[in-house]
């Protein structure tokens, strides 16, 4: 749709003026915006330059190209899904809890997760900044005195996971974002980076209010 209408094959756009829309989604039409999924390493700090001299993730990002930012942080001791783009609107909106975008996380804890901790997860618990909850948290793994939590949150305050699960008596040993709204780590490496597809894109636009959508997709070419 272009303002309004449905294209037709010859169209032709201002990007400067036009509204443009794929699937219900608003394009946005900056030739120089980009998405990424990131494999955040463990011991890498979430910023792009660190005052203290700690490794950061300036190292991991692509040589040229436009700057990209990280949505959100994910703590020194964590690893796992950082998404990054040059989108501010769809960046901050992702992180909004108005929208609840889900965030996924795997957990190995201290502590072997009993129905009662799990059901207090999802029930909610109160912080020091305030009251935190998993929509959805499930035991995946039992052995001995360690476990692993599976469990799904819509909001991104600092360490709020660790601090949640320490609230049950779960200490974290071992953090791993898993995924971000749509878009899932899968199978990328840690310390690999890969361009989000024009699908991905539009469906991350969706869950975060139908916002921008980037042009460029994994091909490099527009959606």
């Amino acid at each position: 749709m272009v303002n309004g209408t449905r294209a037709t094959l010859g169209d032709s756009i201002k990007p400067s003026s036009d509204r443009v829309e794929v699937d219900r989604v608003q394009v946005n039409l900056d030739p120089d915006v980009r998405y990424y999924a990131l494999h955040k390493p463990r011991g890498i700090v979430t910023t792009m330059r660190d005052p203290q001299g700690r490794v950061d993730i300036r190292t991991l990002l692509p040589a040229d190209g436009p700057r990209v930012v990280p949505v959100g942080r994910l703590d020194r001791d964590s690893e796992g899904l950082l998404l990054l783009t040059n989108d501010g609107e769809l960046a901050n909106r992702i992180l909004h809890p108005r929208y609840a975008v889900e965030k996924e996380y795997l957990a190995e804890v201290r502590g072997n997760p009993t129905q009662r901790q799990l059901a207090r997860l999802r029930a909610g618990v109160r912080l020091e900044d305030g009251p935190a909850r998993a929509i959805r948290a499930r035991a995946v793994a039992r052995a001995g005195q360690r476990g692993a939590v599976r469990l799904v949150v819509t909001e991104g305050r600092k360490r709020e996971v660790r601090r949640l699960l320490a609230a049950v008596g779960l200490p974290v040993t071992r953090l791993i974002r898993l995924r971000v709204g749509p878009i899932a780590l899968g199978g990328l490496r840690p310390g690999a980076i890969r361009p989000l597809t024009a699908r991905e894109i539009r469906e991350l636009a969706r869950v975060a209010g139908r916002v921008a959508l980037g042009p460029r997709g994994s091909e490099g070419g527009r959606s």
